[in-house]
């Protein structure tokens, strides 16, 4: 749903073009709803799958399925990451011609049926996917389109899966929806001549009428949501572990909570699946206010990330110390908290790539600041507001390539140590030592846990701060990360709980507890000191029949992160697996173990890289399964 559906002053706002059903439309159902029967609460076997402990989410958007495995596997998972969100995966219109080019972005949120073949691929495609994320740790959470169906008002109704559909009808046969599904104009719920809303502060046209001519379901009728129901369970059932709502301001929230209730829980845990409710603030009526809709669930931080925008664009970055006074949509623990979606991107109301270093330090910050459940944002390169992703002819989005078109903000250096950093201090949920060595040049730390330095200023800036550590050499996780590459970041030196730090401009220094810089060789000649070590492997682990124990890093000796390189280990002292591994001496390593089955399904242990620095003699490691 646009950031600009609810009004931020009096009149009401025109949208953002996704919400222009200017031409086609269709439907298909490709395993469409499942059965009534089937729609109860149950409890599906569990997938063999050890999640990640962080709740950082990368919300790759429009990103196709094949790119989303790939990140997790390659990225996300090793770098901690929680989650992972993906656009919308329905079938949906297909538009090869409209005023804003062919195949724009909004073609997703306008859904002619619940089957799985999309733009951004198949059913297979879209299962895969949720099978490698598991497996790298990372959970999915997917966009999800229930307020409504593909507009009334398109003129042509092609479709991505193939399906039919009567847009002026409403018919989408693939579900199947007919007339009677839907609200219309004067028919005892949305009480207006033209069936569209016209007051932004009138609950009922909200919740009842149509959004810029988006058929919109009756979601008071229990068949609906059956069907609706039907949809997200199906997901469910492929292992999906939670929903961004989309338009949940028009969904009245006694609707959402029948059909949130109807829903199984997750595959992979066990447990409901998480929620995130689209609720832009701005309106007067309190029952159509963010906070409104939090019993059913975390709602996205657009005040939030509207209030980092002014401070990071305006350089007063000293006043994110008053965060705990601002006004906000909801309290932190029911927050998907964000610098921008592709809403806001687009509209304006908040920071985006193309505000460059601001941007990324407002990331940064979103990770280290303590408030919310963070998602941070890959879309793709855009120069018009309705541009499609890069896709073929066909409209059917391409590998996602960074160095093309495309965002990778998620798989930076800087970013994955963030995750690192917010996976480490997670326990110290309050901001200390706060100090703000000018107005746009700010430190603070996470009680003993970590601390960050961000220098919005066009010069680098030398300045004391109490960090809150131990006293030590700490690696700055910005310049060096926690991802495949290891820590090999510039040295922080903490002596009586303080230190003094150089920012780079527009740059950051961040340090934390798991974060230690590498021993300093005691001379400048090499050749007496061995080019290898035999390092061993221990850990203690819990497995079932036809699964075996490896150790997975960020080197070559250890697989470079490659699962099908890892080096296995042996179980002769179950539930100790065991093994020696020939490592480069005196050099920073990452590792994790992995658990692999006999039919190549691999689960990766929870939480945050282990790390050593290898030496001149033999290292044990003696480790339990995370």
């Amino acid at each position: 749903m646009p950031a600009n559906d609810a009004q931020r002053a009096p009149a009401p706002r025109t949208r953002p073009p996704r919400r222009r059903a200017l031409l086609a439309a269709g439907a298909l159902v490709l395993g469409g709803p499942a059965p009534a029967a089937a729609l109860l609460p149950g409890s599906p076997a569990r997938a063999a799958a050890s999640l990640n402990g962080g709740d950082v989410t990368a919300n790759l958007w429009e990103w196709n399925w094949p790119s989303v495995a790939a990140a997790c596997t390659g990225h996300l998972g090793p770098a901690g990451y929680g989650a992972v969100q993906v656009a919308p995966p329905a079938e949906s219109v297909s538009l090869a011609s409209t005023s804003e080019g062919a195949h724009p972005w909004w073609e997703v949120y306008q859904p002619v049926s619940y089957g799985l073949t999309s733009r951004l691929g198949t059913r297979a495609q879209f299962a895969a996917m949720v099978t490698a994320c598991h497996g790298a740790g990372v959970r999915v959470y997917v966009d999800a389109v229930i307020n409504h169906m593909a507009g009334r008002n398109n003129t042509v109704d092609t479709t991505y899966g193939g399906s039919t559909f009567d847009p002026p009808g409403f018919s989408y046969p693939a579900v199947p929806y007919a007339y009677g599904d839907f609200h219309h104009a004067n028919d005892g719920y949305c009480n207006d001549d033209d069936a569209g809303i016209d007051d932004w502060n009138n609950t009922s046209e909200v919740q009842n009428c149509e959004l810029v001519a988006l058929s919109d379901l009756k979601t008071q009728a229990g068949d609906v949501r059956e069907k609706i129901a039907g949809y997200l369970n199906d997901l469910i059932g492929l292992g999906v572990d939670g929903f961004r709502i989309d338009a949940a301001k028009h969904i009245a929230q006694s609707d959402f909570a029948a059909i949130k209730g109807m829903l199984r829980t997750t595959t992979a845990e066990g447990k409901a699946p998480y929620i995130a409710q689209e609720v832009f603030p701005g309106a007067s009526n309190s029952e159509l206010r963010p906070a409104a809709f939090t019993a059913n669930g975390d709602v996205l931080g657009f005040a939030y990330a509207q209030g980092l925008k002014a401070q990071f664009q305006n350089g007063t970055l000293a006043n994110l110390s008053g965060i705990p006074s601002w006004s906000l949509d909801a309290g932190s623990g029911q927050t998907y908290a964000m610098v921008t979606n592709h809403d806001t991107e687009r509209d304006g109301s908040t920071l985006t790539y193309k505000n460059g270093s601001d941007y990324v330090l407002a990331n940064y910050f979103l990770l280290a600041y303590p408030y919310g459940r963070p998602a941070v944002y890959d879309g793709f390169a855009w120069s018009s507001a309705g541009q499609s992703p890069p896709a073929n002819a066909g409209g059917f989005v391409t590998d996602a390539d960074c160095a093309s078109g495309w965002q990778c903000l998620t798989r930076s250096t800087g970013m994955k140590g963030m995750v690192g950093w917010r996976n480490a201090t997670a326990s110290a949920t309050t901001v200390s030592d706060f100090t703000a060595t000018a107005g746009d040049v700010i430190g603070f730390s996470r009680g003993s846990k970590g601390w960050i330095g961000l220098n919005d200023s066009s010069g680098p800036s030398t300045a004391s701060y109490r960090t809150g550590l131990a006293d030590g050499v700490y690696c700055d996780v910005i310049t060096g990360g926690l991802g495949e590459n290891g820590c090999a970041g510039t040295a922080v030196s903490v002596s009586g709980g303080s230190a003094t730090v150089t920012i780079p401009a527009h740059g950051a220094v961040a340090i934390h507890v798991n974060a230690r810089a590498g021993a300093t060789p005691t001379s400048t000649t090499t050749p007496t000191r061995p080019a290898s070590v035999s390092d061993a492997f221990n850990v203690h682990a819990a497995t079932t029949w036809g699964t075996s124990v490896y150790v997975v890093g960020d080197i070559p000796a250890l697989g470079s992160w490659d699962t099908s390189k890892a080096v296995q280990l042996s179980s002769a002292g179950y539930p100790t697996w065991s093994g020696t591994v020939t490592l480069p001496a005196n050099t920073r390593i990452e590792y994790k173990y992995i658990k692999k089955t006999d039919a190549g399904a691999v689960t990766w242990e929870n939480s945050a890289n282990r790390g050593y620095t290898t030496g001149t003699s033999t290292h044990t490691a003696n480790d339990t399964w995370r």
